[in-house]
């Protein structure tokens, strides 16, 4: 089976994660070594950046070109998430020293929580039943968003005031995404269960 273009381009944003990762790592070691490096910082966020965005640019080609794949459907949230989780668990561990804005244990649990509820019910489905359908939905989309938004933003280090919002904005449509998502896993359930 050959990989289309979209899916090397979704391979391509998998591989650039452990980058983003290793910039971090070493700006934190930077600033507790007493040696401040924020080009480090920097380029962890524009990789973070190129990396979110080309999310629209492997699916607009999968669409476009009918290379939409069952490998694709399987790596591409898999490309969002472990990039997005990456990110919130780094700046979550990272002094106050290297990020002024910092990110409380409790919201990184609370996205870690959604996606094991997500990742568990499509499996309990998928056994159960053979099959699982999972349509993305706008308060999802917008959760996703928030939070990428949130993790630029503390590594940025943009003004404080206006990420109060957009950081309740986030909590706030995490737990309704999840929400959502458990009620369209239940309806599923009981679909494929009474027929």
């Amino acid at each position: 089976m050959s990989l289309t273009l979209a899916n090397r381009i979704t391979l391509l944003r998998l591989f650039c994660i452990p980058f983003f990762v290793l910039l971090l790592i070493y700006y934190e070691k930077s600033v507790t070594g007493g040696q401040r490096n924020d080009t480090l910082r920097i380029a962890a966020s524009i990789i973070f950046i190129v990396t979110f965005l080309s999310d629209a640019l492997d699916g607009y080609i999968a669409r476009s070109r009918n290379q939409i794949s069952r490998l694709g459907t399987i790596l591409d949230p898999l490309a969002d998430k472990a990039l997005l989780l990456s990110g919130l668990v780094m700046l979550s561990y990272s002094s106050v020293q290297s990020y002024p804005t910092h990110l409380p244990i409790w919201f990184v649990w609370l996205v870690i929580s959604r996606d094991i509820m997500l990742i568990i019910g499509s499996i309990l489905i998928h056994v159960l039943f053979g099959s699982v359908t999972v349509v993305p939905k706008v308060p999802g989309k917008i959760t996703t968003f928030f939070q990428m938004l949130i993790v630029v933003w503390v590594i940025l280090d943009l003004p404080a005031t206006p990420f109060l919002w957009v950081f309740w904005t986030a909590a706030g449509f995490t737990i309704i995404s999840g929400i959502q998502y458990f009620f369209d896993g239940i309806k599923q359930f009981e679909k494929v269960n009474n027929q």
